[in-house]
């Protein structure tokens, strides 16, 4: 293979992985642009329905792809569940350091349950679909992976239709601009957080099952996966879902790239800094909201 196709190969890899990114990143995106929190247990939560994809396959011999209308209501469900028990009246404080505790205790919460039901044994679930090569030029592409894509952009396009031609979503759109203001216009504010939080858990569902046909997993990963998620939704900017897809893969396309020519090793220590230099010199990101910078 010439050098071209492998760093043909190397960009191709990169996009596809960082769907994952952006899917997670959306989903943070909902949730923090409503209520303000960073939910640092999102990448946790995507594993563990990775596992609730992974069981349907194991047990009920449920396709991952088709288990997608499963998965997803249910984490639409555990969403309302978790935001009326534990983020209800956190929501309702100024001080957002209460809600990112409890994001933070949930996390090491569901991990620790899945090292209990599942171990520390990394899982992966087997799709004929999703092994199914495309081979041409000398490049190879995993169809899974290109499905995890495909599956990206269709949840961010239908997030965007939410936003825009439903009442439930125009009211999650104006809640992100000024919740204070909503509320003075007769819309619930608590019922707008809860739908909010609850579709993050639902992309965090279809995040899940993407994660389960392409990856291995374990319980440990979640953390990881909050953060660059956290990076991608900084990179490619609050405020914008398909923002936040493109800085997924942005992100994705960055790390291979850092591995491509420096090594694996250096992957975390790229995306970190990626992460500082895009809060310290576009603290908007690349497609997020322009506004004043006040100066001190």
């Amino acid at each position: 293979m010439s050098s071209g196709s492998v760093l043909l190969q190397v960009l191709i890899n990169g996009v596809l992985f960082g769907s994952l990114y952006g899917l997670a990143a959306i989903g943070l995106s909902i949730i923090f642009g409503t209520m303000r929190i960073i939910f640092l247990a999102q990448g946790t939560m995507i594993v563990f329905f990775a596992y609730v994809c992974y069981w349907l396959a194991v047990k009920a011999g449920i396709d991952p792809y088709i288990s997608l209308v499963i998965v997803t209501p249910i984490a639409f469900v555990v969403g309302m569940g978790l935001f009326y028990a534990l983020f209800r009246r956190a929501a309702a404080l100024e001080d957002r350091n209460v809600s990112l505790l409890l994001a933070v205790g949930l996390l090491w919460l569901v991990e620790n349950l899945m090292l209990q039901f599942w171990t520390a044994n990394a899982r992966f679930v087997s799709d004929a679909v999703a092994d199914f090569n495309i081979r041409t030029h000398g490049i190879n592409i995993s169809g899974g992976k290109l499905i995890a894509l495909v599956i990206a952009i269709l949840a961010a396009l239908i997030v965007t239709l939410w936003l825009k031609r439903t009442r439930v979503g125009t009211a999650v759109r104006a809640a992100s601009e000024d919740m204070e203001s909503t509320t003075l216009m007769g819309i619930n504010s608590l019922w707008v957080s809860a739908v909010a939080f609850a579709v993050g858990l639902g992309l965090a569902g279809v995040a899940g099952v993407s994660m389960a046909s392409v990856y291995a997993f374990d319980p440990g990963y979640g953390f990881t996966f909050s953060i660059k998620a956290l990076v991608a939704l900084s990179l490619g900017g609050i405020g914008n879902v398909f923002g936040a897809l493109a800085g997924g893969l942005i992100l994705g396309l960055l790390e291979n790239l850092a591995a491509y020519y420096i090594g694996a090793g250096w992957i975390q220590v790229v995306a970190y800094a990626i992460f500082i230099l895009v809060l310290i010199f576009l603290p908007q990101g690349l497609f997020g909201r322009r506004g004043v910078v006040k100066k001190v």
